[in-house]
């Protein structure tokens, strides 16, 4: 089977059990390869691909063909890994247990650790200064390389927000190193 991405995604839509299979198998690795970069626990990592395909499996109908495909498996990956982290964080610790941010799976991804080398200080400086929520929007949309359109779906707020936000973020750094 041939066919384009977004063919076999149309195709999974309509519950093609057979397109979903060929799909599974042509991006399955490179996902869990970078699911592996973000979390340090490679069962998690499975566990993440799995929901992954799952998500994908279910709103395979729903999918706009207006980005790449990839992008858009990516965007779903990312939100499953997001919510991992949060359940992780969510757990309540009981006497004597150790708290979750001492056993926590996550470790910095691979660009983060690449580009850690490369940064002077005050860069270093800068980026950890900034929100959280700037710090996604430059995360996906620099390092991971999403449109607005992904980095949107993927952090769950409008456009418009994400724009604002890397327009912040970017204004923040070049404040911070003048």
């Amino acid at each position: 089977m041939d066919s384009d991405d977004a063919a076999l995604l149309r195709r999974v839509g309509t519950g093609d059990r057979r397109a979903f299979d060929v799909l599974y198998a042509r991006h399955a690795p490179w996902l869990v390869l970078r699911l592996r970069r973000r979390c340090r626990d490679p069962e998690l990592a499975q566990e993440l691909l799995q929901e992954t395909f799952l998500t994908v499996w279910r709103a395979a109908a729903g999918y706009r063909e207006d980005g790449a495909v990839t992008g858009w498996l990516w965007a779903v990956a990312s939100r499953r890994l997001i919510d991992a982290h949060r359940r992780i964080a969510a757990r309540p610790s009981t006497v004597g247990s150790v708290a979750p941010e001492a056993v926590s799976a996550w470790s910095p991804s691979a660009e983060d650790e690449a580009l850690a080398g490369s940064y002077d200080a005050a860069l270093e400086r800068a980026l950890h200064r900034l929100s959280p929520e700037l710090r996604a929007v430059l995360q996906a949309t620099v390092l991971d390389g999403l449109t607005v359109r992904e980095t949107a779906m993927l952090l769950g707020v409008p456009e418009g927000t994400v724009k604002t936000r890397a327009m912040r973020a970017r204004r923040e750094l070049r404040e911070a190193l003048s």
